[in-house]
């Protein structure tokens, strides 16, 4: 049987917006993005909403729910209780463009920054070969979706603003993809420590709360790239190492 439930939507762009109420009726195994759209075809034909494949592999609808970073296409409405009132506003670290979208341009052209896959020589015989765990290690951050919802929580990036500083927890996913592949060669670590800004992160774990993916993010691969920069440029015995024989560590 349908009820009857209260939203609060967030409509506006760039220069100006604010909460707006909508009701509308909710069946049984909805979605928070169904009562959207339901409501769009309702009382806000204008609404602008991103969305795409509504399974959650897109990550097109991320918004934040009653203040959580969510996909609202996995945001299920028997999540919250009967009187409680949904609300829904853009992300907060992307710019507003219009309502529930915002533009996460800027993401893309922290990607475009990060010096893609460089694979060793294949072997004699024509053929690469690797440990199955160093496969295993990275196959993890290849599931990410990039909804930016890790983007969106991240302190640095949302209350600190420090968009120039730092690139933000899923592309130092991108960087433990790469760095950790048993075939890649280039070396990242000093660009890790300066341009991507591995020390921004206090490791609050709040990016792998909000994982739809459920990547351990911090464990995983911002840890183990910020150990890597220590390793380099901290551990006495590798800089007495370097000063000595001018080498540095390239261990994958």
């Amino acid at each position: 049987m349908a009820k009857l439930r209260n939203f609060k939507i967030w409509r506006g762009d760039s220069d100006s917006g604010d909460l707006v109420n909508y009701q509308t009726e909710i069946d049984e195994g909805m979605v928070v993005l169904d009562a959207i759209h339901r409501i769009q075809v309702e009382s806000a034909q204008d609404m602008a909403v991103r969305w795409n494949c509504k399974a959650g592999k897109c990550g097109s609808c991320s918004i934040e729910i009653n203040g959580v970073p969510k996909l609202a296409c996995m945001t299920r409405m028997n999540d919250y209780g009967e009187e409680e009132t949904i609300s829904c506003r853009p992300m907060k670290s992307f710019p507003v463009l219009k309502d529930l979208v915002t533009d996460v341009s800027w993401n893309y052209r922290q990607n475009q920054r990060i010096e893609p896959f460089k694979p060793r020589p294949r072997e004699q015989d024509g053929n690469h070969r690797m440990m199955q765990e160093d496969v295993d290690r990275v196959q993890e951050f290849r599931k990410c979706i990039e909804c930016y919802l890790c983007q969106n929580t991240c302190h640095v990036l949302r209350d600190h603003q420090k968009n120039d500083e730092f690139v933000g927890p899923r592309f130092m996913i991108r960087l433990a993809s790469l760095e950790m592949h048993p075939l890649d060669t280039a070396d990242r670590i000093p660009k890790i420590r300066e341009e991507y800004g591995s020390g921004m992160c206090n490791i609050t774990k709040c990016c792998t709360v909000v994982c739809p993916e459920h990547i351990e993010i911090t464990d995983n691969g911002i840890i183990p790239l910020k150990e890597r920069v220590v390793d380099r440029y901290y551990d006495p015995i590798l800089w007495l190492k370097r000063k000595l024989f001018g080498k540095k560590d390239q261990s994958k």
